[in-house]
């Protein structure tokens, strides 16, 4: 239990709630109710990992082994302001601001997690175009059922940790509103050599779903108390997620990048907690199997995988069920009994509205698009009961808003990277 602070607000309530705003005034209260000290980061940066997205061997793990992601998120979308092609001192701007971060805070959840991603927007700025390794196509609707509006920034910074406190102080660093960050002073900003164009937040972790439903699209008051996520079961199993070696690119002048998918989805959730009841909700989640023979406890906290083994092929719970389970549509993309996508999405409040900020790394963006399409089951619904989207998994609960890809970079090159590194060359 959180302990409530002098005007009754729960510590882990507030902190949201200041996130989601933002600012040096959000930070300050941050600052007051979040009193832990947080070590600075390493003077010697050379053992940090090529890989940005490398993260799960510095977070801790549940009892399963699954990995525990940082509770409190930034995505912070930026378009660059020169023309053209990139220039080398505004590289070097910004690999000074970023190494202030590093330096700032050490590279585990109770420090600061973040990585750099480039759209293809950026891209298209350069005259060689991306090598063939790199699969990063533009956004596109990916669903007859959808039209969402296709994100196009020039780059995405994702600032995670378990404390609020430190992403918004590596915000308000990054974007020129800071000096000093953790006792070390802020060698440079983005500031100027990018505009902020949206920042979006979020929260994902036991009870703070819960703590946020007075918002639209769920309702108060049903979210179990110790869910992670906003639909009240847990998600990061280790077969439902791909390893960071799966996701990550492996040859070519990216290599040991990976690439990036972010949606914005509105959740609807009135029905999810109101009209259906929990067999129904395991049954779409997971598979029926799970729902008649209560393989599900709680939150799902007793799975050590989602034990999709267990549960018929799709198509024949479509047939014998009329229902199939999202996880249980999941299965045909496995490969070697492993995802190929590997999620860090986090709820949020963003508009006043329950939604979902959706962050999947894959090696490829068509391995999103095959993960994507068999979330669809459109084959299932044109040949059993199964609907389009009722009793399709999870669809009739969510309404994706926006959708964007990105190239996140190794570390060598996240610094406005060119286009094709071996035939342009860069600094970074």
């Amino acid at each position: 239990m959180v302990a409530p602070d002098e005007r009754g607000i729960p510590r882990r309530e507030f902190v949201k709630s200041a996130v989601a705003i933002g600012g040096a005034s959000a930070l300050s209260a941050c600052l007051s109710r979040e009193s832990v000290d947080v070590p600075r980061g390493p003077t010697d940066l050379s053992s940090l990992p090529q890989r940005q997205h490398a993260w799960n061997d510095v977070l801790e793990t549940d009892e399963h082994g699954n990995p525990i992601v940082p509770r409190h998120r930034v995505l912070l979308l930026l378009n660059y302001r020169g023309d053209g092609a990139p220039t080398d001192a505004d590289r070097q701007t910004m690999a000074e601001a970023l190494q202030s971060l590093e330096h700032a805070y050490p590279r585990d959840n109770e420090g600061l997690l973040f990585t750099v991603s480039y759209s293809p927007a950026y891209f298209e700025r350069f005259e060689e175009s991306l090598p063939d390794s790199v699969d990063l196509p533009m956004p596109e609707a990916l669903a007859s059922f959808e039209d969402p509006e296709l994100d196009t920034p020039d780059a995405v910074v994702h600032l995670a940790s378990d404390y609020g406190k430190v992403v918004l102080a590596a915000e308000e660093a990054l974007k020129g509103e800071k000096e000093t960050l953790n006792g070390v002073d802020v060698a440079a900003s983005l500031d100027g050599v990018f505009d902020f164009v949206d920042r979006r937040t979020g929260f994902i972790g036991d009870g703070l779903p819960a703590k946020h439903d007075d918002v639209a699209g769920v309702p108060e008051g049903e979210v179990p108390e110790d869910a992670t996520l906003y639909m009240g079961f847990e998600s990061g199993f280790l077969k439902n997620q791909a390893s960071e070696d799966r996701v990550s690119i492996p040859k070519g002048p990216f290599a040991d990048g990976t690439t990036q998918h972010v949606s914005n989805i509105t959740l609807n959730l009135n029905q999810w907690y109101q009209q259906d009841d929990r067999y129904q909700r395991v049954s779409k989640m997971f598979c029926p199997y799970h729902a008649k023979n209560d393989i599900v406890e709680g939150t799902g906290e007793n799975l050590h995988t989602s034990q999709m083994e267990l549960c018929k092929p799709d198509e024949q719970a479509a047939r014998e069920d009329a229902v199939v389970g999202h996880s249980q549509k999941m299965v045909d993309v496995r490969e070697g009994d492993q995802a190929i996508i590997l999620r860090r999405d986090f709820d949020s409040t963003d508009g006043d509205h329950a939604g979902l900020h959706f962050v999947s790394l894959q090696r490829g963006i068509g391995d999103f698009v095959t993960t994507r399409e068999a979330m669809n089951g459109t084959d299932l619904a044109e040949n059993s009961a199964v609907g389009q989207r009722n009793n399709n998994g999870i669809l009739q609960y969510m309404n994706v808003e926006r959708r964007g890809n990105y190239l996140v970079p190794p570390r060598r090159l996240r610094e406005l990277p060119p286009a094709n590194p071996e035939t342009e060359g860069t600094n970074a």
